[in-house]
């Protein structure tokens, strides 16, 4: 008989967030992490996540996202500790950009709250900006941020608390079939359940060599910058989270918070992809030509935090082709399940994102809508 219902590898916050949920239905589950607890190795860390409804990607994640706001409190009120900011969400660009369209397109199709702004009044109430006259913002109050690491702190130990087994530094050399489910071979011996969910993000497809997608990992950069003006400028109430697209990109900030403005890049596909890179040998130091391709988009949109760079990190995007997620079982053996709920967008589902890979881990469906995420639209 298999040791646990369900083993769980990697554990950065989907794995966490699964493991949660699968614990406190009082299923036997092991989550096993190749790095210590808490690592930045990954894509869980960098301080803060953007979360927000009006989804410019696809209006069929906004069902997904409504689910996972009361999810996020849920896990506030478990835990006692505050993990959601709703500071309201500006999205900036051309009317016709894919950020401005998509937000709008999905905000219309759902009935969001949103205001749209011309340049004069985004500027009047959102004065650290400086952007074209054909530009447009898109305001959601719904909008905010999340904490990253105390997400996954207190993920893992409501998981615990409620009889979850977590094996840290324990590295995953295989997960195969078994005639009882599945077994997963460690370096440290093996381990059988009746379910696996592989949720190993930039590791994924060294797990699941037969993976029927080309998944792509590729190294980004977060940088805390010190304002050059009143800090007041970047209050939360004065400065929500951003995201803003011009010709290099899209990019996205946060209000300032004790180590500055923190703003990066979003690499897009379709604009620019980015180098791939292996998740064990990729450069975790951050050069001058990567602090100079954040400083681009606060020169010409954000000058007043234009000054010292106070402290940056690395962290990894696991990217499908097309950008989406992948919730799905392996055709070729039901009892594994591929969760790699990412592309650089997949935090702040985090809650919601965990039930469903519970439902299938029990059942084998979810009354969520995953159909887009599923394997064969790759066939």
């Amino acid at each position: 008989m298999p040791s646990f219902d369900v083993a769980i590898i990697g554990l950065g916050v989907m794995g966490s967030a699964a493991l949660a949920a699968l614990a406190r239905r009082g299923r036997r589950v092991v989550g096993i992490e190749r790095n210590a607890a808490g690592h930045d190795r990954g894509s869980s860390h960098g301080a803060t996540r953007i979360i927000r409804l009006g989804y410019f990607e696809h209006p069929s994640y906004v069902p997904l996202l409504r689910a996972a706001y009361p999810l996020w409190r849920a896990l506030e009120a478990r835990s006692g500790r505050s993990l959601l900011a709703v500071t309201g969400i500006v999205e900036i660009g051309l009317p016709s950009s894919e950020l401005v369209a998509g937000t709008l397109r999905s905000s219309r199709l759902h009935g969001l709250p949103h205001e749209v702004l011309d340049t004069p009044s985004l500027m009047k109430r959102f004065p650290a900006f400086r952007v074209p006259s054909d530009f447009i913002g898109v305001f959601q109050p719904d909008g905010g941020f999340v904490q990253a690491e105390p997400t996954v702190e207190v993920l893992q130990a409501l998981a615990r608390d409620a009889g979850a087994e977590l094996r840290d530094e324990v590295r995953v050399l295989a997960v195969e079939p078994h005639r009882e489910g599945v077994r997963v071979k460690t370096a440290q011996g093996d381990v059988l359940a009746g379910r696996a969910i592989v949720a190993a993000g930039p590791w994924l497809k060294s797990l699941l060599p037969e993976l029927p997608v080309p998944i792509r990992v590729t190294r980004q950069v977060l940088g805390w910058f010190e304002p050059v003006e009143a800090a007041a400028l970047f209050a939360a109430e004065r400065f929500p989270v951003f995201l803003l697209q011009n010709p290099d990109g899209v990019f996205y900030g946060f209000p300032a918070d004790a180590s500055g403005v923190k703003v990066a890049r979003h690499i897009h596909e379709q604009h620019h992809p980015a180098e791939a890179v292996d998740p064990d040998r990729h450069d975790r130091t951050v050069s001058a030509a990567d602090e100079a391709a954040i400083r681009r988009v606060l020169a010409a949109h954000l000058p007043a935090a234009n000054g010292r760079l106070a402290t940056a990190t690395t962290c990894l995007y696991t990217m499908a082709p097309d950008g989406d997620f992948i919730l799905d079982r392996l055709p070729e053996c039901p009892a594994i399940i591929v969760a790699s709920p990412c592309s650089g967008h997949g935090f702040k589902f985090a809650p919601v994102i965990g039930e469903i890979l519970a439902d299938l881990a029990v059942t084998g469906a979810t009354g969520h809508d995953i159909s887009r995420f599923a394997l064969a639209r790759f066939s």
